[in-house]
């Protein structure tokens, strides 16, 4: 089907079949496997995972590439839901889900929060995206790549950056390299903050500033906190703390009254 790419919803097309096929050997799809692919665009991942599935469900947003689809595919084989992905309910489109795609590099990290509020219903996620975006999801605590992304996506995710993807695989390519990131939800049984809400604006403010101390960043909430309990100093960065200090340090400021359960 030809299309011209359209700018404003971050389009560039997988071209490499080599890369498609080390994808989806990554995804190992299976017959009875509830998978949600989403941006399909031209299907390149679409075909070849409908080799292995007995039916996918796709998210696109373009009118048309959407009518290209429905074109190609049956109703049982293929579901096409046409909406933002940032408005879809994914949890109610079944459970142990499989969510598969190349991602919009302009929305990557709205759709990547807006996801994990669904991660109670999904089994794994596969996922390419900007490389910088990726080793940002993955880095550990100390490293320059360290930051919100990373404390936030790995409190819920267990994730491992598979492999690199170069421009030249996509039409039109874009100016960055890419990556493949597998996303698996932590089980029921993980570390939680006694507040989502809360964890969330305690990370939230503490990488504001990432080069200044916590106790500066913090000052509101810093005679709140037991430094010595968390194994964090006041004068540590923000950079250096793990997802569980910083859950633990929500915990804190819940239990003085100083953040409420909702905090925003």
């Amino acid at each position: 089907m030809a299309h011209q790419a359209r700018k404003r919803f971050g389009q560039h097309f997988l071209v490499d079949e080599a890369v498609v096929e080390q994808i989806v050997r990554a995804i190992r799809p299976m017959a009875d496997d509830t998978m949600i692919e989403i941006g399909p665009g031209l299907s390149a991942l679409t075909a070849p995972l409908l080799e292995s599935l007995g039916r996918l469900t796709v998210v696109e947003l373009d009118r048309d590439l959407a009518g290209g689809l429905r074109n190609a595919w049956p109703d049982h084989r293929l579901v096409v839901i046409e909406a933002d992905a940032l408005s879809v309910d994914y949890s109610g489109l079944g459970g142990a889900l499989r969510i598969v795609g190349n991602l919009p590099y302009n929305i990557s990290s709205p759709l990547l929060f807006h996801l994990a509020e669904h991660a109670d219903a999904v089994r794994d996620q596969h996922f390419m995206l900007q490389r910088e975006v990726i080793d940002r999801m993955v880095a550990e605590p100390g490293s320059s790549d360290y930051g919100r992304l990373s404390v936030m996506l790995q409190a819920r995710y267990a994730m491992e950056k598979l492999f690199d993807v170069s421009p030249d695989a996509f039409d039109p390519p874009p100016k960055v390299m890419s990556s493949v990131v597998r996303m698996v939800p932590l089980p029921a049984e993980r570390p939680r903050p006694r507040s989502e809400q809360a964890f969330a604006a305690v990370v939230t403010r503490a990488f504001a500033q990432r080069r200044k101390m916590l106790r500066r960043v913090l000052a509101d909430w810093a005679a709140d906190i037991d430094w010595d309990a968390l194994g964090v100093a006041p004068t540590d960065r923000a950079e250096t703390v793990s997802p569980q200090q910083f859950m633990a340090m929500s915990d804190q400021l819940v239990a003085a009254g100083r953040i409420g359960a909702g905090t925003r």
